[in-house]
């Protein structure tokens, strides 16, 4: 309780408020979206991975857990779907679903209050693959655009550049003047009141409604997805902080980015944004167990 309760409480507080926000106060949500998206996040990318501590082969380690996690999901809704029978479309938004989880407005927050800045700079690396696959994979797996029109969604992104700006930044040692780094730290903090707010707004404006679909669609993403990443993390050879990170991040509610994809390559997006309020509720319950578990039974030194 002592790490379950710090972490939890603070995130559900801001969230709180900005769901009371949406309720009283006239705040343009898509506004404080692209705010986050294009401004805020960007700039805690690029400054942690500017001041970074992480060893090369930890982060490739994440990297790599990240992306088989994925891909093991990917396979096992694609069994899924051919067992259960399950429409075109509804399959596009089961395995949209699954397999992103809200790895930056509640990632973020989460593991910066669980495992503080060394937990955020591994969530980081977890978010940056994430949206590498979000915006560069999903469209060819949704509607078979092809790779290359994944490849121009990805270097649209201003997460993707923050990422290289920051890796070249840091392997320079580059030495800001008139402490320009300060700046955009101070921009980077900001993101996470702001993410949480965001989210606190979005389930506050969507109608919360529970049907088997969405039961059985948040248990993927919930319990399933954190189980395969803890699998995946051991046979890697992960440990400490990288395994309680992965597995954590992988936690995740079913992202909104998701509904905004399935909408545009294929699928059905009320199913998908109902999938994104179910998860997030019951994540209320589920991540304090996975956190609980990380705390309480994987007791290694964090690297």
């Amino acid at each position: 309780m002592t790490v379950l309760l710090p972490a939890i409480i603070p995130v559900a507080l801001i969230i709180f408020i900005g769901a009371i926000g949406q309720r009283y106060l006239s705040l343009d949500q898509a506004t404080l979206s692209q705010l986050a998206l294009y401004i805020l996040i960007p700039a805690l990318v690029g400054d942690k991975l500017y001041r970074t501590t992480i060893a090369p082969q930890g982060a490739l380690g994440l990297v790599a857990g990240f992306i088989i996690t994925s891909g093991l999901l990917y396979l096992l809704v694609l069994g899924i779907n051919r067992l259960g029978n399950l429409s075109e479309t509804v399959g596009k938004s089961l395995i949209a679903t699954t397999m992103f989880g809200n790895v930056g407005n509640l990632g973020l927050p989460l593991n910066s209050f669980a495992f503080g800045e060394a937990g955020l700079e591994r969530a980081i690396i977890c978010l940056i693959t994430s949206a590498i696959l979000l915006f560069g994979v999903i469209p060819a797996l949704l509607k078979g655009n092809g790779w290359k029109y994944g490849v121009v969604m990805t270097l649209k992104l201003p997460l993707f550049w923050a990422m290289i700006a920051g890796i070249v930044f840091h392997l320079l040692n580059v030495e800001f003047p008139y402490r320009l780094d300060a700046g955009i730290e101070q921009l980077g903090k900001a993101s996470i009141p702001i993410a949480l707010i965001i989210l606190g707004m979005q389930l506050a404006s969507t109608r919360f409604t529970v049907g088997k679909y969405q039961l059985f669609a948040s248990v993927l993403r919930l319990i399933i997805a954190p189980a395969i990443a803890l699998f995946v993390g051991i046979m890697l050879n992960l440990t400490g902080l990288d395994l309680k990170v992965l597995v954590l991040q992988t936690a995740m509610p079913a992202a909104v980015n998701t509904v905004l994809m399935v909408g545009e390559f294929g699928g059905e997006p009320d199913r998908a944004a109902k999938t994104v309020v179910v998860s997030t509720v019951l994540s209320f319950i589920s991540l304090p167990a996975v956190l609980w578990i990380l705390t309480n039974f994987q007791p290694l030194p964090t690297n």
